[in-house]
């Protein structure tokens, strides 16, 4: 009767939760797994099913498959820079003023650098979008043209050239997601025992020693979840990607990614099925990245 009494007092306290969790997120997926199937345009009332045509065109489109290139460059660049930097910030802000008095310490003003680096992340993304565009503008009023005229060169279309366009993007990408790893990574750092660094600095041990062989190792678990949601954040990037691309994707689809496509698919050419079997690929995208990379470094921590 009392373990009854206990698990109705915790199913009163999960019902709505998980009621809302069904209804705004499982749902709308099994409901874009049905739609894939379909030749749904948005408007009628009881869709033809196509079965896996819409798949046998997506493979086909090579309009998905820029997007997926473009994703594999984001997915490659985006993680390594974003977490070398975090590190290496952290590392400046928790122990790189090296050994003063009790401990380890920071660099001067590591807390103000903190909240420096942080800033970008309480941003709206559209608001991140329009202050970088107005950055990148070719003309005479662009932040960076302005600094490059005045030593005679000519402005850059950051944005407009197809081999800058995306890699415009991903520093974008790494400017704003930075700090919130800085944080991250300096909250892990900060839980490390100063006495392991204390012994090793009194051997001898240098900064770069003390890094790759201590701070690193430890801050293993924290770096691999940065690292999940990265891969997590470089198969979305829809907000930056359609304020600051041209003509959301471009320029000749230098800059598309699948969100994008999905979002003009459905809602600019009425194609809301063939959109969902978009939506399919991705969520098997994302879904396969983050096991796998949650399977290898189990299997790397194991072996070590």
């Amino acid at each position: 009767m009392e373990r009854l009494r206990k698990y109705g007092f915790v199913t009163g306290f999960l019902i709505v939760p998980v009621t809302l969790y069904v209804v705004f997120v499982l749902s709308p997926y099994v409901q874009a797994f049905q739609l894939s199937f379909t030749s749904w345009n948005g408007y009628q009332a009881n869709p033809a099913y196509v079965g896996l045509e819409n798949f046998v065109r997506l493979f086909k489109d090579e309009i998905f498959w820029q997007s997926l290139r473009n994703h594999g460059i984001i997915l490659l660049v985006l993680p390594l820079l974003t977490i070398a930097l975090a590190l290496f910030f952290s590392f400046l802000l928790n122990l790189g003023g090296g050994s003063r008095g009790s401990g380890m310490r920071g660099v001067w003003g590591s807390t103000f650098y903190k909240v420096v680096f942080f800033a970008p992340q309480v941003l709206a993304v559209a608001v991140v979008g329009v202050l970088w565009k107005a950055i990148y503008r070719p003309d005479e009023n662009g932040v960076i043209s302005s600094i490059l005229a005045r030593f005679g060169a000519e402005p850059v279309g950051w944005l407009t050239e197809p081999k800058l366009a995306l890699w415009s993007l991903i520093a974008v990408m790494v400017w704003q997601a930075v700090g919130f790893y800085v944080v991250l990574f300096a909250a892990g750092m900060a839980a490390i025992p100063k006495d392991y660094f204390e012994a090793a600095a009194l051997d001898g041990a240098g900064r770069f020693r003390l890094f790759f062989s201590i701070t690193l190792p430890l801050l293993r678990d924290t770096v691999q979840v940065g690292w999940v949601y990265l891969g997590i954040a470089a198969f979305d990037c829809f907000a930056l990607v359609q304020v600051l691309s041209i003509d959301a994707g471009g320029p000749d689809g230098a800059t598309t990614v699948l969100p994008v496509e999905i979002y003009k698919t459905a809602f600019s050419f009425n194609k809301v099925g063939y959109a969902s079997a978009m939506g399919v690929a991705l969520f098997f995208l994302t879904i396969t990245f983050a096991v796998l990379t949650l399977r290898v470094s189990r299997r790397e921590k194991i072996e070590l």
